[in-house]
């Protein structure tokens, strides 16, 4: 079966149609007729090659919504169904048999499988195996909820990790693609939520978005307030700061949590973790399980990220506008191949 595409064929080069042919579909695999796909960074990072672990042609897309077209003999007994709405986010396939995929911990199986890397949403159809289709509830909004997928999964997580409810405090550093996500979840789950942004500017919108403070992140004075107050603070940013500012806004046994790239090693003093039992934590995604948590929360609580949506046949100009920063908040892709 011919599938339609864009791929990148170079690092550093504008996307070409590219079409190919799926294989036989095999035993354990679903194939999604993709309706929407949103634009992550990961997605401009592989295309562009910045992490050094590009193959071209290269399909990128891994927050895709659509709807299930095929499934393989197994799949079949896994309670998917022909025309069901599903998401598919960063992995497609994982090994189903190692101790981290029976521990429900598939997404660090060492034999997982990217979207990208099985060729992604970027088309008018993909294949992954069964356990990372996510059903989606009926009430969801199919057009933002692609983001859910990655960006959304990434900033949950820390929140299940870490036990956060509604008497907790939060921080989020960055409130771009990511942190504005973080904060609709943090607002739905009740914590108080407060932004760290160098873009003042973005103070109202932020605060509309469910944040209870905004903190300037350049200022000394504010920075000072808030110190020991939060018993997580997840960064987004994918740029080297002056992390102790961060630390030291810790409560006694806060988590510093990671989640964006930061390509430069984390200056962390020493005595900034001692003093008050502090710890630095990071995650990738999420599991199956996850994900089909965050789906029906986002669902439950109408946590719907905001985005801007574009045609897939205008697909490098939707790229253009992310890289040159003036997406509010992620860009979607509508399929327009077929």
């Amino acid at each position: 079966m011919s599938v339609q595409s864009y791929a990148a064929m170079q690092a550093n080069e504008v996307l070409q149609r590219y079409d190919y042919e799926f294989g036989e579909l095999l035993v354990d695999e679903v194939e999604i007729d993709v309706e929407y796909c949103g634009i992550c960074h990961s997605d401009l990072s592989m295309i562009n090659n910045e992490w050094n672990m590009s193959k071209y042609p290269l399909i990128a897309g891994h927050e895709v919504i659509g709807r299930i077209s095929a499934l393989g003999e197994s799949a079949k007994t896994k309670g998917l169904q022909i025309g069901q709405k599903v998401g598919l986010g960063w992995n497609a396939k994982s090994c189903q048999h190692c101790d981290q995929c029976i521990s429900g911990n598939q997404v660090n199986c060492t034999q997982a499988v990217t979207t990208i890397s099985n060729r992604g949403g970027f088309a008018n159809k993909v294949r992954a195996d069964w356990q990372w289709a996510i059903p989606l509830p009926d009430h969801i909004d199919l057009v933002s909820a692609g983001p859910l997928l990655c960006a959304g999964i990434t900033v949950f997580k820390p929140l299940l990790t870490h036990n956060i409810n509604a008497m907790s405090k939060v921080a989020v550093i960055g409130i771009g693609g990511l942190g504005h996500i973080a904060i609709k979840l943090l607002h739905a789950l009740g914590a108080e939520v407060t932004a760290f942004t160098s873009s003042t500017s973005k103070a109202d919108s932020i605060r509309e978005m469910g944040a209870t403070h905004v903190v300037n992140s350049k200022d000394p004075k504010e920075l000072e307030a808030v110190a020991g107050k939060f018993d997580l603070v997840i960064s987004t940013v994918a740029v080297s700061l002056k992390w102790t500012d961060f630390f030291n806004a810790l409560a006694v046994n806060g988590k510093f949590h990671t989640v964006g790239i930061v390509l430069k090693p984390l200056e962390i003093p020493s005595m900034s973790l001692i003093n008050g039992d502090k710890s630095v934590t990071g995650s990738a995604t999420g599991s199956p399980w996850q994900l089909r948590t965050l789906l029906n929360f986002a669902a439950d609580k109408c946590v719907t990220p905001m985005v801007e949506v574009f045609p897939m046949s205008q697909i490098n100009e939707a790229i253009a506008h992310l890289e040159e920063g003036k997406a509010k908040y992620k860009v979607v892709l509508k399929n327009d191949l077929n």
